[in-house]
């Protein structure tokens, strides 16, 4: 069944033609640290070596986290470590625009097309309405008991009875979501039991994340999507709006994240190294692209190389050896 994202999605194909494509999507709330690094220089070679298309995405969609000047920032410091994209923010292209705040027609489009297929629902829960009426979190997460949703509970709560505007969530069907991926394994996730209904639409009105990730990669033609482990547990979510708006599913590669000596994973929250801390430090572009090639078993320790270098010595298969996790 065809939905009104099927013109878009014609455009996608005629430009794309087949070819492969990947992606580096980072958010303009701050430095890169090292982990985010990583995994865009994984994305990066997965790119080049499948003899595709590399674009940067800019997800800016949540705004009260941005900072200023961090995506000019982002940009500069992906080039020092020696990327380089066919299509993005900075350069334009073909499948544009390529920051995520100007692409809300196609958020919307997906998300009247999930209305009109009585896929979501208004929901008034708050978080601590979520929480209070969850038996118990799933991975750290509370899993929604479907309070608003058709023929649920409908709980009376504070938040239903203020009148605030709703959410809008994503109404799950039963079902084990199956995936393989590149790097971690044949996965599987109940998602009814594991996550339940999930936002799509946020109270301000702000399309969520799963939705506007799973249109943008399928409007810009992503064959391949490289990113942490940290965000594997989203891919179910995202291959269950795929499947309902009736585009593809891209392959998905989930980078082991870089971990401290306390087995803490990096990230922007806790000021974890940046490049310029990296630099400060007295280390080089070329001991850290050597670092991390090291790290994903493409090359041996105490190398010390450009990432064209990298790329020049290594064949797509070459990928599928880095190791499924790091310091688990």
């Amino acid at each position: 069944m065809g939905t009104d994202l099927d013109p878009f999605l014609e455009h996608t194909i005629a430009v794309r033609g087949g070819a492969a494509c990947g992606r580096y999507a980072p958010s303009p709330t701050g430095d890169l640290h090292l982990g985010n690094l990583r995994t865009a220089l994984v994305a990066w070679l997965q790119a080049r070596l499948a003899g595709g298309v590399f674009l940067l995405r800019m997800e800016d969609l949540d705004r009260p986290r941005n900072r200023a000047g961090s995506a000019e920032k982002i940009l500069h410091d992906l080039r020092r470590l020696g990327l380089d994209w066919d299509e993005g923010p900075d350069r334009g292209g073909p499948l544009g625009p390529y920051v995520q705040s100007d692409r809300n027609e196609f958020y919307r489009t997906a998300f009247d097309s999930l209305r009109q297929d009585d896929r979501v629902f208004p929901c008034y829960c708050s978080r601590r309405d979520v929480r209070d009426a969850a038996s118990a979190p799933h991975g750290g997460e509370f899993v929604y008991p479907g309070t608003c949703r058709p023929g649920g509970s409908r709980q009376a709560t504070a938040s239903s009875s203020s009148r605030l505007p709703p959410a809008w969530r994503f109404a799950v069907r039963g079902g084990v979501v199956c995936f393989h991926d590149c790097l971690q394994g044949m996965l599987r996730q109940d998602l009814a039991a594991a996550v339940g209904d999930f936002v799509v639409k946020r109270r301000d009105e702000v399309y969520a994340y799963q939705l506007a990730v799973v249109v943008d990669d399928a409007l810009m033609g992503v064959t391949d999507v490289v990113r942490g482990e940290d965000l594997i547990d989203s891919t179910p979510r995202q291959i269950a709006l795929q499947e309902a708006l009736g585009l593809p599913t891209p392959r998905y590669w989930h980078v082991p994240v870089i971990r401290d000596d306390q087995g803490r994973r990096l990230s922007k929250r806790d000021g974890s190294a940046s490049l310029d801390e990296y630099r400060d430090a007295g280390g080089t572009v070329e001991s850290l692209v050597g670092r991390f090639a090291a790290e994903l078993a493409l090359v041996e320790r105490g190398m010390v190389l450009s990432a064209k270098e990298l790329l020049s010595g290594l064949k797509v298969s070459d990928l599928f050896h880095c190791p499924a996790s790091r310091l688990s």
